[in-house]
C-alpha cells in the first residue's frame, strides 16, 4: 500500500469516526458545534457534496445530509433539534462574519 493510499484509508477512517460520533450524540445541536468550533453537521455535509463534485459526482444537498445524519434531515429535526436559546443565537452572531 502506498504511503498515499495509507493516508487516505486513515482520514476516511478518522471521519467515518467523526460521523459517528456525532449521530451517537443528537442532543448536541448544530448551534453549539458551530459556536464552539465553527462547524457543523450541515458543514461536513456540504463538504461531502463538494468532494464529491470534486470528483465528477453529484449528490443532493439532502442526500449528502442523509449520509451525515444517518436518516433524512426533516426526520434528524423532528426528532433531536430544539429551538435555539437567545444566548446560542447571540454567541453565533457574535461571530458571523460582517457582511458589509
Amino acid at each position: 500500500m502506498t504511503d498515499q493510499t495509507n493516508q487516505t484509508e486513515l482520514e476516511a477512517a478518522a471521519f467515518r469516526r467523526l460521523v459517528q460520533h456525532l449521530r451517537d450524540r443528537p442532543e448536541v445541536q448544530n448551534i453549539d458545534l458551530m459556536n464552539l468550533a465553527g462547524f457543523c453537521r450541515n458543514c461536513l455535509s456540504n463538504w461531502y457534496a463538494d468532494a464529491a463534485a470534486e470528483r465528477g459526482q453529484q449528490i443532493s444537498k439532502d442526500a449528502a445530509r442523509e449520509r451525515i445524519y444517518g436518516m433524512p434531515y426533516a426526520d434528524w429535526k423532528a426528532l433531536h433539534q430544539t429551538e435555539a436559546t437567545p444566548e446560542q443565537q447571540a454567541a453565533f452572531a457574535a461571530k458571523a462574519p460582517d457582511k458589509a
